[in-house]
């Protein structure tokens, strides 16, 4: 099993009338702010452990597992609403960096959170990276009622339990099934993620640390006009990474393409684009060392910066 090189710990932080899960590493340093690093959907904190590893030099790290993920306490809620990672996001800065700016680091839906967090909040953020943040394809007013109605039917589906994460007989099923999702994740690492990603419960199956009811559809369209409108107001540089897979395109089946997301980063003032050679959506699994690398690099400000 793959051996952390780097030892975390984990700290229950009060938000929201919630017990977050935050997974730490390395010590503040003076002068030095933290860096934030917030997964995506349907994962957990500890899937930064191989980058955090990968790193050149320790840093003072903060990763929480996000409402209905992990370890953090489950809301008394049968959806989730996009704004609540924000204010969630916002209250961890205080309880952790005070009026302090921090690096933020993002992977799909926590890249996602982590770019609209640095134009909600663009004094808080110092520099910003987002790992395949892709954002959703654009969609139109008239397609609101049909949206509604999806939500209410796929929420009733919820009560019925027809919604629910599949589990398995043994932590080595967990492993297979990560495997199976990413190819490029080798034995150590699969088996290793599973005892974060799933828990043994009482009736001996191990189940997905995640809240069924994040398969439920957001009710709320997606307005790329406010999307820009709050990626204009970021004022910290950005590096943008993407695999060399494109996951978006399988995804969207061109809905919405790498182009059109390349348009809308030209609402950012700054930007400098990465990519992760033979590496998928998973990137910060596939290749933790590549992705260690431009994160320091861009972090410390060295040579080789390429505006977008």
């Amino acid at each position: 099993m793959y051996q952390p090189k780097r030892a975390s710990r984990s700290e229950f932080v009060p938000i929201r009338n919630l017990r977050y899960h935050v997974r730490l590493w390395g010590q503040p340093r003076a002068g030095e702010p933290p860096l934030v690093m917030v997964h995506g959907w349907m994962d957990v904190a500890a899937s930064w452990q191989f980058v955090v590893d990968a790193f050149a030099r320790e840093r003072f790290v903060i990763a929480p597992d996000w409402r209905g993920f992990g370890l953090t306490e489950l809301a008394p809620t049968d959806n989730y609403w996009f704004p609540d990672y924000l204010a969630d996001l916002d209250l961890l800065l205080d309880h952790y960096a005070g009026e302090a700016p921090v690096d933020l680091v993002g992977h799909s839906m926590g890249g996602n959170i982590a770019m609209l967090y640095a134009g909600v909040r663009p004094q808080r953020i110092r520099r910003l990276v987002n790992l395949e943040g892709f954002g959703m394809a654009a969609t139109q007013p008239e397609q609101a009622p049909g949206r509604y109605a999806k939500w209410i039917d796929e929420l009733k589906a919820h009560h019925r339990g027809e919604l629910a994460l599949t589990s398995y007989a043994s932590l080595e099923g967990v492993a297979q099934r990560l495997m199976k999702t990413n190819r490029r994740l080798p034995a150590d690492k699969a088996e290793w993620l599973a005892r974060h990603w799933a828990r043994q419960d009482q009736d001996g199956r191990w189940h997905v640390l995640g809240d069924a009811a994040h398969k439920i559809v957001n009710a709320n369209l997606y307005r790329v006009d406010e999307v820009l409108a709050t990626y204009r107001r970021i004022a910290a540089p950005l590096l943008s990474i993407q695999a060399s897979d494109d996951s978006l395109g399988q995804w969207w089946k061109g809905r919405y393409t790498l182009a059109e997301y390349h348009e809308r980063l030209k609402a950012v003032s700054d930007v400098r684009l990465g990519q992760v050679d033979d590496a998928g959506h998973m990137l910060h699994h596939d290749r933790p060392a590549e992705v260690a690398k431009l994160i320091e690099e861009f972090l410390q400000g060295l040579p080789g910066d390429i505006p977008h």
